[in-house]
């Protein structure tokens, strides 16, 4: 088991995982991608470098620094992040890992969706967190919005709760394999129904499907996702820290993007670096 996890390949993640290794802690340092800096054609504005830089590339090069300092690194996508008396389990397409500390650090949240009725329904049916809301939904019928690997692991958490799920693919294909309990609709989305309580999905053939819940799992799971189920504060999108980067929940920090603020890679390193501080400070404490 390692000392920490480190969720995120980002500037933060990497920038964290560095100050831990030279600290002769043990890191996973675990991602999907390299965030929202992969799709940065040209950095220009960050310290020491003589020449501009293609974002994925300056990525790459942080994750090789870290790795080459120890960090053992995987490349896959996050499903879940709990706690459990002992430590933290994450949940990943590759595996399960356990750690008495994490630090998230995947980025703002970046994913967008012009759907009519979405915004004016969150927190009135709409959800984004089925660890969190399912009981809500006992025995009521509700729909994952989303295709990949993360709407398939959070319709996996309301199939014993709802009397029906539905995926709404919203145009993409249809997972390959799923739970023979889970209706698919791969029709585009269109709108959510609903005045003061979502009632239904608008799909593009005119139909309307009759949910009392949707919870929107699009693409991964961001660092928010993972806070709000694991009760830490989030406010306007962004994870609440204190001065060491630890989030409300003892043991689970958060840097960079996810944390609001300017949203530069210098802030990111630096975030990181005070991150990876406080994860020191609180593994000695519970050594003691």
């Amino acid at each position: 088991m390692p000392d920490i996890i480190v969720i995120g390949l980002g500037p933060a993640g990497t920038s964290a995982a560095v100050y831990l290794c030279r600290a002769n802690r043990s890191v996973l340092l675990i991602g999907k991608d390299y965030g929202a800096l992969e799709k940065a054609e040209r950095i220009e504005n960050y310290y020491g470098l003589e020449q501009p830089l293609g974002g994925a590339e300056l990525a790459r090069r942080g994750v090789a620094q870290a790795e080459g300092l120890g960090a053992q690194v995987i490349m896959t996508e996050v499903l879940d992040l709990a706690w459990e008396p002992g430590g933290f389990r994450l949940v990943t397409a590759a595996g399960e890992y356990t750690a008495p500390c994490v630090i998230l650090a995947t980025g703002a949240s970046r994913r967008t969706l012009p759907l009519p009725g979405l915004a004016a329904l969150e927190g009135h049916g709409v959800s984004y967190c089925a660890v969190c809301d399912a009981f809500f939904y006992r025995g009521r019928a509700v729909g994952v919005l989303g295709a990949g690997e993360y709407a398939l692991h959070e319709a996996a958490h309301l199939l014993p709760v709802a009397s029906q799920v539905t995926l709404f693919t919203n145009g993409a294909p249809a997972p390959q394999e799923t739970d023979p309990r889970l209706t698919v609709e791969t029709q585009p989305v269109t709108a959510l129904e609903g005045e003061e309580q979502l009632s239904g999905v608008r799909l593009e053939d005119g139909r309307c499907i009759a949910v009392e819940g949707l919870f929107i799992a699009l693409g991964s799971a961001g660092a928010g996702d993972f806070a709000r189920k694991l009760g830490a504060g989030v406010e306007n999108g962004s994870i609440v820290v204190d001065s060491s980067m630890q989030t409300s929940v003892p043991g689970l920090f958060a840097a960079g993007d996810c944390t609001g603020g300017l949203l530069q890679v210098a802030t990111a390193v630096g975030e990181g670096a005070q991150a990876a501080m406080g994860a020191l400070r609180f593994l000695r404490q519970a050594e003691q």
